[in-house]
This record gives C-alpha cells, structure tokens and sequence, in this order.
C-alpha cells in the first residue's frame, strides 16, 4: 500500500487525482504473473508492468494537460478501460499455474528476519522523498500544487511535470501489482482494486498527521501503517470486510474536515 501510495501522493501534489491506480495493480501483477508463467526472465517480469505502468499514466497525464478535462473523470475512465482489458487478458480466471520459484522469491523472502519487500519499500520510500524535499523536480512540484498560475509564469513546464507525476503514478501502481502477484505466487483481474481507496486514505491521514494540507512522502508513509494496523487489528477481531471499507471512508472524511478546520482557523 505504501509504493502506491507514493504515486498518489505525487499526482496529489499537483492538485490532480488518479482513479485507475486500482486497475493499473491489477494489471502490472497480471502481465508479471502471466510472463513468469511463460517462462520469461524474472528481471523481465518486472520491467515490462513498469513499462507499462508508465507509458499510461502518462497517457493519463497527456490527456489531462492536453484538453484540460477533469484528471478524476479521465483516470476514472481509464481504470475502466484498464479493468476491461485486464479480464480480457486473463479471461477473468486467477494465474496462478507454472508460476515459478523464482517469480516468488521477492514476495516470499526475508533477509536478516525482515521482508525483502519491506526492505524494497523503505528503499522506494527514501528514494522518492530525496526526489520530492531534495531536489528541484520536488520542489516545482510543490510549486505547482501550491499556484499553477505562479508557477508557469516563474517558467515551470507545468504539462511536463504533470505528465511526469501521473507516469510515475502508473508505474508505482503496476509495481505494487507486480510484487503483491510474487508475494502470493498469483494474479488475480481485480486483485490490486483495493489497493485504491487504501492508497488515498493513506495519503489523506498523511496530509493531517504531517505537513497540514500537503501531500508528502513521510505522511503517507505514517498513513499507511496506521491504516496497517487497523486493518491487522479489526482482522484480529473478527470485523467484516464491508465494516471495514466503511471505516477506512470514515477515516478520509474525517482527514478532509481536520484539514478545512485548521485551514480556516
């Protein structure tokens, strides 16, 4: 939840949003799970969501920069273009048959007592929150999030950078499709679609618990463990899955009017 969750977090930063992060899972653990199934290269197995993950989002982007549409309205329709081709793809059946020992290895293995993939978590983590608070992409970022307007007459490229946050975005998310699929040595057609509402609640709670009102990359990471914690917890007792959804929508709701108090106080 946390990698897809620093996607969000980048689209967010320029005032956009990206509904197809769901789709977009599913299909980078998909395309993963069915490549390693045929026999082709882990490394490849890999690549190829990332690719993927990043020529649509940036597509994404272009679309929305180019007509100036809504960004929810175009990633809406986009994850439904995404989902459908994804049930195609697979003929709505679970891959899980021939997938190799090798494809699992990254899901499935701890080095020193901690999870490869939290180790390559944290890595992504450090990775992107040098790019946002270190570096001058990070901060016309900001600056675009902050007034487009001023931005683009201080001479900010504001299609490019947008086109940039949603092409990181979909990769992310294909990313965080691709290794969900190794860690349980299958793929479902709409196993990363509730990553979505996760991966936006995460970066709401992060928005209220660090930084007020701005997207960043340690909030959302603070977001999702509380959200990871919650969930281990109503797990443990027993709470339904549907009680559970409900609460995680409480939980954005309740981050947006903590956000709109203390912006009008």
């Amino acid at each position: 939840m946390v990698i897809i969750g620093i996607g969000a977090t980048l689209v967010m930063s320029v005032k956009e949003f990206d509904l197809s992060i769901g789709a977009m899972a599913s299909l980078g653990g998909v395309i993963a799970a069915k490549m390693a199934a045929e026999g082709i290269p882990i490394l490849l197995c890999l690549l190829v969501p990332i690719v993927v993950g990043f020529v649509v989002g940036f597509i994404n982007g272009a679309i929305v920069t180019r007509f100036k549409v809504l960004s929810f309205v175009t990633t809406l329709a986009m994850g439904t273009i995404l989902g459908g081709f994804t049930f195609w793809f697979t003929g709505g059946a679970t891959i899980f048959e021939k997938i190799p020992e090798a494809f699992k290895f990254i899901g499935q293995t701890n080095v020193a007592g901690i999870p490869l993939l939290s180790i390559i978590m944290f890595l992504i983590v450090i990775l992107f929150w040098y790019i946002m608070s270190q570096m001058s992409f990070g901060r016309r970022v900001y600056a675009i999030g902050g007034n487009e307007k001023a931005a683009q007459i201080s001479g900010i490229n504001i299609v490019l950078f947008k086109n940039i946050t949603f092409a990181l975005c979909g990769m992310l998310a294909a990313l965080t499709g691709a290794l969900l699929a190794s860690r349980l040595g299958s793929a479902h057609p709409t196993g990363g679609n509730g990553f979505f509402l996760n991966a936006y609640a995460a970066v709401f709670l992060g928005m209220t618990i660090v930084k007020s009102g701005v997207p960043n990359i340690v909030g959302t990471l603070f977001g999702a463990a509380i959200l990871g914690i919650m969930a281990n917890g109503l797990t443990i007792l027993e709470i339904p899955t549907f009680l559970q959804d409900m609460i995680t929508g409480i939980i954005i709701i309740a981050a947006l009017i903590i956000q709109k108090l203390g912006r009008d106080s």
